[in-house]
């Protein structure tokens, strides 16, 4: 969240309002997405958290440059960039 300059209470709002909910690239785990940005320069915030016991717990928060397709994995960077993190 620091990296990215990322507020709690922007977390918080994904995580309450996602445009788009996927599978997490790491196990067990959910990947959940909203548009910002204007039309000119949209981005991606994605939040992937991980349930357990009824409990979410974020494991990780980024931002996207552009937009992705729905279904389509993430390019190999940024798989690499949280894989090394975890």
């Amino acid at each position: 969240m620091r990296f990215y300059g990322f507020s709690e209470q922007r977390v918080k709002r994904v995580l309450h309002a996602p445009a788009r909910i996927e599978e997490g690239i790491a196990p067990e785990t959910i990947a959940m997405m909203q548009v910002v940005g204007t039309s000119k320069h949209p981005y991606e915030v994605w939040v992937m958290i991980s349930e357990k016991e009824g409990k979410q717990n974020v494991v990780s928060a980024w931002r996207y440059p552009g937009r992705t397709k729905p279904g389509e994995p993430l390019p190999a960077a940024v798989v690499r960039e949280l894989r090394a993190s975890l």
